[in-house]
C-alpha cells in the first residue's frame, strides 16, 4: 500500500449546518450536497489541495454503510492540522474559525517545539489545529 490519503471523511449530525460551516465559514470550495436521491448517499465533498478532498457524511449514513453502530467518539481521538505560514496567518484562521461558529479549545501560543498553534472544533466536535511549525511551511499553490 502507497502511503496516500485521498479522501478524509467526517461523521456529522447535521449535514446542512456542517456544510454551511465549512463553505460560508471556512470558505472551502465545494459543489455542495450531492448523492440525495439515493437512500444514505447525501454527502459533500470540499476540494482541499493536491488533489485530497474533504467529505462530510451524515454519522448514520456511515454507521449503515461500515455497519458499526453509531458510538460516542472522543475528540482527542484524532486531529485534523491545518499549517501555515506564519504565526499571524495562526490567528487570522482561528479568527475565522471562530466567527463561523468554531468552539475555540486552545488559543493560539507559542508551543514547546518553536512553533505556534492553538485548536478549534467544528460543530461536531472535530478537532482542528491551527499551526504555524518553522520545520513544515506549506508548499503554496
Amino acid at each position: 500500500m502507497k502511503p496516500r490519503i485521498s479522501v478524509l471523511t467526517l461523521g456529522v449530525s447535521s449535514l446542512e449546518r456542517s456544510v454551511e460551516f465549512y463553505r460560508d465559514g471556512l470558505g472551502f470550495p465545494t459543489e455542495g450536497i450531492i448523492g440525495e436521491e439515493f437512500e444514505n448517499g447525501a454527502v459533500a465533498f470540499f476540494d482541499l489541495q493536491s488533489g485530497v478532498r474533504l467529505a462530510l457524511w451524515p454519522r448514520k449514513s456511515m454507521a449503515n454503510d461500515t455497519g458499526i453502530p453509531i458510538q460516542d467518539s472522543l475528540a482527542v481521538e484524532c486531529t485534523l492540522g491545518h499549517n501555515v505560514m506564519n504565526k499571524e496567518e495562526v490567528d487570522a484562521v482561528m479568527e475565522l474559525a471562530q466567527n463561523a461558529g468554531a468552539k475555540i479549545i486552545k488559543p493560539a501560543s507559542a508551543t514547546f517545539w518553536g512553533g505556534y498553534a492553538g485548536y478549534f472544533q467544528d460543530p461536531d466536535k472535530h478537532v482542528w489545529e491551527v499551526v504555524y511549525n518553522p520545520q513544515l511551511i506549506p508548499k503554496e499553490e
